[in-house]
């Protein structure tokens, strides 16, 4: 980024300027016809042409709430209104094609229809009439195909609602089915699972609540009572989503997607998009600036600006089979805050603090239990999660704790434990594989603490009750094996090649420190030994290298038990 935002994001001209100058390195990069936009090489599991067709709608997440609220760049504009109608003219070269089942065209539909509803004027109204025909056929054909059972049914809903306020034909009993579907996925206390696989990350956020909060946004006089209820939802949610994040605007590092970066945040845009506001306008700009400026301070853009597949900078490792080199662009669904008028408090109301929160809180619908420390938070999980994945699952969320300013590694493989870089993890190592924490049989989320009994091998069987402490937690590990093999408790990973680096491994503990952070893991029952585990290159999210704090246990045939404690402490260092 040219630009330096600490103590520069307040106004409205402020969030456009940085919209832009997120967006203007993308013009070089435009096809031709303008319906394609090529940023990489990099392949996913869908094909080259939906792969560009990604690119060039995740750029509209930004662009049309700008427009919405009175934005102008004439030079978007005609992108948009060429590549439009290049992209759906089925003669045309450039044609994004029909489609399969689970289509990513289908999930880059939802972009578009935002166009539609928000900002006809630019991309629809200066369409010729054959290409307006061709847009809303292209459209219709997510009718056409039973979608998954996910976060993928509000697409359609998007989709239905924009051809609805266009005039053309839509599918007014799928809309229904789909939106009554997606009320299926609701758990109580405004939480809502992922669909099927009963996933809790931020999908919640920034798929369901966020077209939740849009459709009650444009719909609320044709379907008033479902539109007060989305509020309603997003309220009680809103309560205890802000406990994902720190007090400087860091938010946790959790589950898949993560390359979507600051669209951690747009959850509470969404909210002040559709006028809830369960906090004060102050609270929640103060939570969007610090977080926007958090990210921007981080190497997520390429020597041309352009954002990169990864987290705290670039790295494919971590990334899943959908994501391609337009993917993270999703991060602009934060700009739907441009949307706002001009006049909205928002734009002069002072950025203020987190409001005040609890120590320590269960988010029992989460299965989730949340520790605030200075300047960090540490979710506590019990690993229950689907074992149908997209790339890194158990490293996404099956560790014992995951932390805002401590983020997690992700394997390259289960054969050696430095490839494995089980970093807030048991690890076991047999017949010469690591595993961890995969089959999570039950589990329990109290206020005081998380239990989970798992399996991470056939005839291993781990009962685990994690307690957080003043400074971090400890970790109780009833262990019942039928052979002898080794066992690595390990705590958060820790940057390196930084100033104040400090590594040391004695007879009970460990320690990885470096000038602003340190983590410590000692035996407290069990016989111990401290290791350092020195983590893979690139497995880190936030830090290409790192280390990782461990103790060693012998596990012997029959019942053990160990007790690790884990201190943790994080300085400022932003």
């Amino acid at each position: 980024m040219k630009t330096d935002w600490e103590g520069k994001l307040s106004s409205k001209k402020d969030f456009q300027d940085l919209l832009l100058e997120i967006l203007n390195p993308l013009l070089p990069y435009y096809s031709e016809g303008k319906a394609e936009l090529i940023l990489g090489v990099t392949a996913t599991n869908y094909d080259q042409k939906a792969i560009r067709l990604e690119a060039f709608s995740r750029p509209l997440w930004g662009l049309v709430p700008f427009w919405a609220g009175g934005g102008q760049s004439p030079v978007f504009e005609e992108i948009y209104r060429k590549g439009l109608a290049a992209g759906t003219d089925p003669e045309g070269k450039e044609y994004w094609g029909g489609f399969h089942a689970f289509d990513q065209r289908f999930v880059e539909m939802a972009a578009i229809s935002y166009g539609l509803i928000l900002a006809p004027e630019k991309v629809w109204e200066p369409l010729t009439d054959k290409e307006k025909d061709c847009l809303a056929d292209w459209l219709y054909g997510i009718n056409q195909y039973e979608l998954p059972v996910c976060n993928w049914v509000l697409f359609a809903v998007l989709v239905n609602i924009a051809l609805k306020k266009r005039g053309r034909k839509y599918d007014a009993e799928k809309l229904e089915t789909y939106l009554k579907g997606a009320d299926t996925f609701y758990l109580g206390d405004g939480w809502y699972q992922d669909g099927d696989s009963g996933q809790k990350d931020y999908y919640v956020s920034f798929a369901i609540h966020f077209y939740s909060l849009f459709y009650a946004k444009v719909m609320e006089e044709e379907d008033p009572e479902r539109c007060r209820m989305y509020k309603e939802r997003a309220e009680l949610f809103a309560k205890q989503f802000i406990y994902w994040f720190d007090e400087n605007g860091a938010a946790l590092p959790f589950g898949r997607s993560l390359t979507y970066r600051f669209s951690q945040v747009s959850f509470f845009c969404a909210c002040l998009m559709a006028g809830v506001e369960p906090f004060s306008v102050g609270v929640m700009k103060g939570l969007i600036v610090r977080h926007l400026c958090d990210w921007l301070k981080k190497p997520i853009f390429d020597r041309n600006d352009i954002l990169t597949i990864g987290y705290g900078y670039p790295d494919l490792v971590m990334g899943e089979r959908y994501n391609g080199p337009g993917s993270p662009y999703w991060a602009l669904k934060t700009f739907a805050l441009l949307m706002l008028p001009d006049g909205h408090p928002f734009w002069k109301a002072e950025a203020e603090p987190m409001p005040r929160l609890e120590e320590q809180r269960a988010l029992p619908f989460a299965d989730m239990l949340v520790h605030r420390y200075e300047n960090h938070t540490t979710a506590f999980v019990p690993g229950k999660y689907s074992p149908a994945g997209h790339g890194q699952t158990p490293a996404k969320y099956g560790k014992f704790a995951y932390d805002t300013r401590f983020a997690f590694n992700v394997a390259k493989s289960s054969c050696e434990l430095h490839e494995a870089a089980p970093d807030s993890m048991l690890a076991f190592m047999v017949n010469g594989y690591v595993y961890v924490r995969r089959i999570c049989e039950e589990f329990k989320v109290s206020e005081t603490d998380v239990t989970s009994v798992w399996v991470p091998y056939e005839g291993i069987r781990v009962e685990t009750v994690i307690v957080p402490t003043q400074y971090g937690h400890v970790r109780k590990h009833r262990i019942e094996s039928d052979r002898d093999c080794q066992a690595w408790d390990c705590g958060f990973a820790v940057e390196i090649d930084v100033e104040g680096e400090k590594l040391t491994a004695e007879a009970g503990g460990a320690e990885a420190a470096n000038g602003y952070c340190c983590c410590l893991v000692r035996a407290v029952q069990g016989d111990g030994k401290g290791e350092i585990i020195i983590a893979d290159p690139n497995t880190n999210l936030l830090h290409p290298m790192t280390r990782i704090p461990a103790v060693r246990y012998e596990v012997h045939k029959g019942k053990n038990e160990i007790v690790t404690e884990v201190r943790a402490d994080y300085h400022r260092r932003w």
